[in-house]
């Protein structure tokens, strides 16, 4: 992982989380949308702007890719780089976490 995909997505924003844990499988932009719903019992509801936006980053960044279209729907799923970003935010995360129950 070079330092730039480092720099951009570590520690990583509530959106790009989830969009990169809702892409493990298969996805397309509204079927995003609603897994993140879900997942978050309504919590957070991503805009379209925001998502596409995210997706399109993403994809330069080749943290997902672009496997097929259905019904006029992209869908796309996590790479490799992807998946190891997600791990390293999710380390990040339990770290905090342990640290505050330590402290508190």
């Amino acid at each position: 992982m070079d330092a730039h995909i480092r720099k951009v997505y570590v520690p990583m924003t509530e959106t790009g989380f989830y969009i990169l844990l809702s892409l493990r499988e298969p996805n397309h932009g509204y079927g995003i949308v609603q897994k993140v719903k879900e997942m978050t019992d309504g919590e957070i509801v991503l805009t379209p702007g925001t998502m596409y936006g995210s997706l399109s980053k993403m994809e330069k960044d080749r943290l997902i890719r672009f496997v097929r279209e259905e019904d006029k729907r992209k869908i796309y799923q996590i790479t490799e780089l992807g998946t190891e970003v997600l791990e390293l935010e999710r380390r990040r995360i339990e770290r905090l976490y342990r640290n505050s129950r330590e402290v508190l």
